[in-house]
């Protein structure tokens, strides 16, 4: 029986968006897209409200799993 493929995506909420009311919501689910290099420096690469990718704070966020029916639904809205 083959094994059904993982969706592979990572969400964080938005605590904090001082300054950038506008690209960021507080408490909103955000997709988060890997970025090794950003981590190294205490940031995370987030689709913003833009429908584009930016680099913010990681204190800002927090990290949470949601089920794979959630990301399936979030994936669609991106």
């Amino acid at each position: 029986m083959p094994e059904d493929k993982k969706i592979e995506s990572e969400f964080a909420v938005c605590l904090k968006n001082d300054g950038y009311a506008v690209s960021l919501e507080r408490h909103k689910i955000y997709r988060v897209l890997p970025d090794p290099d950003a981590e190294k420096n205490g940031d995370l690469r987030i689709v913003d409200e833009s429908g584009e990718d930016y680099l913010y704070p990681k204190d800002w966020f927090i990290m949470i799993s949601v089920p794979d029916a959630v990301v399936a639904s979030l994936l669609r809205t991106a």
